[in-house]
């Protein structure tokens, strides 16, 4: 018999469009598994609601705030209605860019593990310093403050599906992207920009059960892979798995590439503590994995990194989400 499945989406955030997109695959896969879905979008009517419904078990499909901040998984908490994916706790780590450095410092110090992730080195600013506090008279410093200089990546501190981020090529252009940037937060991070093989590894399982599924490789036809792109079905070339070429000429060294970039993507995935499900943003940049976030309720959409993964393994999304929700079912 199947379960009742409050599948969580919408909500009022920036990603409110690809959140309902994503919650409507979702339904239809749990429907297919052969569970009840009940979709919600979070409005101020959700807790009577859930509270009403009573459902065996919570999946969030929920992107952005609200969504990955941990917010939803604290209620979810609260009301103790199990759920699928990372805890509250989880999320509010994650949700944080900046927070990958110390992340990986306490996780190795405390495994003794050889590292194999790495990430852009760069630096994190509030609003508030540009707004009350004159940074902006300072922007002929950050060339200096983020190695190699020249270009950088411009991002919103917390958010995803690529808003607010920007390649900035010189000093004249770094004022309006910050600018774009804050406009959806209120911390921006400046960073290396990192030149290479665009992949999206997701995983399945919990610590050291977690499992890599095969890197899905991303080619925007022009520019950068950006909001638009993202939307735009005949904007981008994806490649599930990897294309080895890519990788490298020789056939032996693009599967050890490839092995080393989902070693560290589950690296990544083990120091924050995910669990069930997530995905990491990585390039491989000629010589290292250079991971550049970690996303705890992966889009689920017909254009999603996720489900493309899952059909390169061998699996389907109705069977993965069955397992998923069965797990928790009381």
């Amino acid at each position: 018999m199947g379960l009742k499945v409050a599948v969580l989406m919408g909500g009022s955030s920036f990603e409110r469009e690809f959140s309902l997109a994503s919650g409507k695959q979702v339904c239809a896969a749990l429907e297919e598994a052969g569970h009840k879905a009940v979709p919600l979008d979070t409005t101020a009517d959700l807790v009577p609601t859930l509270r009403s419904e009573r459902p065996d078990v919570a999946y969030v499909a929920l992107h952005g705030k609200h969504g990955e901040d941990g917010t939803i998984q604290s209620l979810l908490e609260f009301l103790d209605i199990p759920f699928v994916g990372s805890p509250a706790s989880v999320c509010r780590s994650t949700w944080n860019k900046d927070s990958l450095h110390t992340t990986m410092e306490t996780y190795r110090a405390m495994t003794g593990d050889a590292p194999v992730a790495s990430w852009p080195q760069g630096i994190c600013i509030a609003r508030d310093a540009f707004k009350d506090m004159g940074a902006a008279t300072a922007l002929d410093l950050v060339k200096d403050r983020v190695i190699g200089g020249f270009p950088v990546a411009v991002k919103p501190a917390h958010g995803g599906s690529a808003l607010g981020v920007h390649r900035v090529d010189c000093q004249d252009d770094l004022g309006e992207a910050i600018l774009d940037a804050l406009s959806f937060d209120e911390h921006v991070v400046i960073e290396q920009w990192v030149e290479g093989v665009e992949m999206a590894v997701s995983v399945l399982g919990t610590g050291w059960d977690a499992y890599a599924l095969p890197p899905v490789e991303i080619v925007a036809k022009q520019g950068l892979y950006d909001t638009a792109a993202r939307m735009d079905v005949n904007a981008v070339d994806y490649f599930a798995p990897v294309r080895p070429s890519s990788l490298s000429p020789d056939e032996g060294d693009a599967s050890a590439i490839r092995a080393e970039v989902e070693r560290a993507a589950l690296e990544v995935y083990r120091a924050y503590g995910l669990r069930d499900l997530g995905r990491l943003d990585v390039i491989w940049d000629g010589a290292q994995a250079r991971v550049l976030e970690t996303n705890v309720s992966p889009g689920m959409t017909e254009l999603s990194l996720f489900p493309a993964a899952c059909k390169a393994a061998g699996l389907t999304l109705s069977g993965v989400l069955d397992r998923l929700v069965s797990q928790y079912a009381r």
